[in-house]
């Protein structure tokens, strides 16, 4: 099997075309590719797609970098990650740069005496929910991409300008007025770069990326209070395929917000049809839905580190199926659901013997679930729903509901629910295959809780 290759975040790639414009600005010379360091301390070089100035007045530099993500399946893979950088005063002294319409953080080196203030642009998401790292009515740069930023911004600060085109004005403390004749708007502007006392300028940092707001509508960045874009994302700079460090800190990140919002119980489901089956009944907020794709294990543990009341679990048949059978990590490529392994089991929970028989030949957990459903054998799909329940109840050690979601004629409904004592199938009628397999069951209690309120089932 050929090796995947691993990637960038685009918190990495905002630092390459921070960094980028930085020396442009400082330098007046555009960058063809620039190196920045990684919080590993390794080194990484990027080839930048564009590198100039804003305007014709020289104040202000861009730079951008075409997102690698590798053989990751990311939704920003090849997306354009921008920078604008121009002087500025520090935002705590009176008179400072008026950032505009976007919102900024700063960071001050104290060490230095410079500031640099990074802002979210065009495609960049506000944070405006509690719960994540970055406070509310922030822009939504994690804090690691918030340092590789600094840091970058701040190599290229620290570069000697051995090969600028324009001469550089030590201490220049205003812009450019009628008393500085010859003066380009940067030469005007600009404070030490190298000055006698080190003394560093302060920068604004636009990060951009111009699709980012209808890239936003393929992911759950809505869910976790994330508006009008992207979030800037990265904890090491790499992107590492189909990984599931980015899936299990997505699942915490969820339950962080959902929290913070004063949910109590949750909705874990393995895709969006099964999310969307459940929530019809139950009404929960939002920011209660958490999916947790086929990190079944994880997220129970999870849920109950965070302190929820109850756990309600929605799932199809496959992964119901392997939850009984306490696997804990339910994608197919850690391992196929052995048919044979599946009808054995189905045995220990007291499956007749006409049954077994039955399934003989089944090819997938799906026939096995048709087969089921023809020969009425509902009974045996309700152990397999309580015997996944058991399975949560004992990793999570909470309260779980399962939930077991079908979509028969393309409409998902929920065939079975099993609770701490019951099970509920088809409208009180067992013995009917239709109520199990193409209309919903009996309906629970809805459940409303306070609080703030493409993926497969």
């Amino acid at each position: 099997m050929k090796k995947l290759r691993s990637g960038y975040t685009t918190g990495a790639c905002a630092a390459a075309a921070a960094k980028a414009a930085t020396l442009m600005l400082t330098s007046g010379l555009s960058q063809d590719q620039v190196t920045i360091p990684f919080p590993d301390g390794t080194r990484v070089s990027f080839k930048l797609c564009a590198c100039r100035w804003s305007d014709p007045a020289h104040t202000t530099a861009f730079a951008a970098v075409i997102k690698d993500a590798g053989d990751d399946p990311d939704v920003t893979n090849r997306a354009r990650i921008e920078a604008e950088v121009r002087f500025g005063r520090p935002l705590s002294i009176p008179g400072a740069v008026d950032t505009g319409p976007s919102l900024a953080c700063a960071h001050h080196d104290e060490s230095q005496g410079g500031q640099i203030t990074i802002v979210g642009g065009k495609g960049v998401g506000t944070v405006t929910k509690p719960g994540l790292a970055i406070p509310v009515g922030e822009p939504a740069i994690n804090p690691v991409p918030r340092k590789m930023i600094r840091e970058a911004v701040a190599e290229a600060l620290s570069l000697p300008a051995n090969s600028v085109d324009r001469p550089l004005v030590v201490n220049a403390p205003a812009r450019r007025s009628s008393s500085t004749p010859g003066l380009s708007g940067t030469e005007a502007f600009m404070p030490s770069v190298s000055g006698s006392r080190g003394i560093r300028p302060s920068l604004v940092v636009t990060i951009s990326i111009p699709d980012g707001e209808e890239l936003a509508t393929k992911t759950l960045n809505h869910r976790l209070g994330i508006i009008g874009g992207l979030s800037i994302l990265g904890t090491t700079g790499i992107v590492r395929p189909v990984s599931a460090e980015a899936w299990t800190a997505t699942i915490s990140t969820s339950m962080d917000v959902a929290r913070a919002a004063g949910v109590t119980s949750i909705v874990l489901s393995t895709g969006r049809t099964s999310e969307v089956a459940v929530q019809k009944r139950l009404l929960l907020p939002e920011e209660a839905c958490v999916m947790m794709g086929d990190y079944l294990h994880f997220s129970l543990d999870d849920a109950g580190k965070h302190g929820f009341a109850a756990i309600h679990l929605a799932a199809m048949w496959a992964k119901v199926l392997k939850a009984a059978m306490r696997i804990p990590q339910t994608h197919v490529r850690h391992g196929a659901l052995e048919v044979d392994q599946a009808i054995s089991f189905l045995a220990t929970l007291g499956a007749a013997p006409s049954v077994l028989n039955g399934l003989t030949g089944s090819n997938t957990a799906r026939e096995i679930y048709e087969r089921l459903i023809t020969m009425e054998a509902h009974t045996c799909i309700r152990k397999v729903c309580g015997a996944a329940r058991d399975y949560c109840q004992e990793v999570s050690g909470l309260p779980v509901t399962v939930y077991l979601v079908t979509a028969g004629q393309g409409r998902p409904s929920v065939a079975c629910v099993i609770d701490g004592t019951e099970a509920t199938a088809g409208q009180g009628r067992p013995s009917v295959a239709k109520a199990i397999d193409g209309t919903e069951a009996t309906r629970s209690r809805q459940i409303v809780e306070s609080g703030q309120r493409n993926l497969p089932g």
